[in-house]
């Protein structure tokens, strides 16, 4: 009991040193993004603007983070009977919706600065982007120390790498425009950061509406569950079967079983065996099974839900 008991408390303090590093990854990028959307409106760039905008939806990533992992750990309550593990699901709604609506903006912005050109203070960009790589650098290590056992921290840093490539490229037209003046520089890697940006959203969008809607894992082959399922010894047929996620991690599964033998022990030991199969192969730990016979049940394997009448009652129609 007493190895169990320190066990415990260096998980519990390992994740309150994430939930710190979490947190400071936050203030500093949100220092950051004030700093260069000051730069960006002193020196006329709209590159360190961009850069700001990115900083900002990491910001609000990180934060969204934190607050899901805090709901998250959250029992299971009479008001969610699931738990609140689908808010970090939510949070990543928001947050992608963010990047899209932040990048078609930088999209019309750079389009309308092409149409009207205006003059843009290379040392200031370079100064404020120099500061923005080392913050993004030290974040990005800071986010990197939590990580090892968090998919939201690695997407972190992974933000955190991203904003420091966009700062080199924003240093590099600061160094375009004081050689060259080539201001149009400063908008090409405003599109550049603005095409990232869009493309990071509209690759994990799909995905974050699927386990919205209950959609079956990706990781999850639905056919060969099913076979499987109709393989085990006892079993007659499966039908009536949902699979979905549980937040992003956990996965439930139910269905209704017709049996060889309904007795209580035979049915038993086809839920020990099936539940059993289904954690080792697909990963579905929550699962619901349903007996049913035969002749008394329906026999689809995915069952149509009726459209919501609106309230009315329909009987008699």
């Amino acid at each position: 009991m007493a190895h169990s008991h320190d066990q415990a408390g260096h998980s519990h303090g390992e994740e309150n040193l994430s939930d710190r590093q979490l947190i400071l990854a936050v203030a500093i990028n949100v220092l950051l993004t004030l700093a260069q959307i000051v730069g960006g409106i002193l020196s006329g760039s709209l590159a360190l603007i961009a850069d700001a905008l990115h900083n900002f939806s990491d910001a609000a990533s990180l934060g969204l983070a934190w607050f899901a992992r805090r709901i998250g750990r959250r029992p299971a309550d009479k008001l969610m009977t699931f738990g609140y593990a689908q808010g970090e699901v939510v949070a990543a709604l928001i947050n992608l919706t963010t990047l899209l609506i932040i990048g078609f903006y930088l999209i019309v912005e750079a389009i309308n600065r092409f149409a009207a050109p205006q003059p843009v203070e290379g040392w200031t960009v370079i100064w404020v982007a120099g500061i923005a790589l080392v913050i993004d650098l030290v974040t990005a290590f800071i986010v990197y120390r939590g990580a090892h056992d968090s998919i939201n921290m690695k997407a972190a840093f992974l933000h955190n790498v991203s904003d420091a490539l966009a700062s080199i490229g924003v240093i590099v037209a600061g160094v375009l425009i004081i050689l060259y003046d080539l201001v149009v520089a400063d908008l090409i890697i405003t599109l550049i950061i603005a095409a990232y940006v869009i493309w990071q959203g509209a690759t994990l969008l799909p995905r974050t509406v699927r386990l919205l809607m209950g959609a079956v894992p990706d990781e999850v082959e639905f056919d060969q569950m099913v076979e499987n399922l109709r393989a085990l010894g006892g079993v007659q047929d499966i039908h009536h079967v949902h699979v979905w996620n549980l937040g992003e991690h956990h996965r439930a599964l139910e269905a209704h079983l017709t049996l060889v033998d309904y007795s209580q022990t035979a049915f038993e030991g086809v839920k020990r065996r099936a539940r059993a199969m289904l954690e080792k192969d697909f990963g579905i730990a929550h699962v619901t099974f349903e007996p049913c016979l035969a002749t008394d049940c329906d026999d689809t394997l995915i069952p149509a839900h009726p459209a919501p009448n609106n309230g009315k009652n329909t009987v008699g129609d």
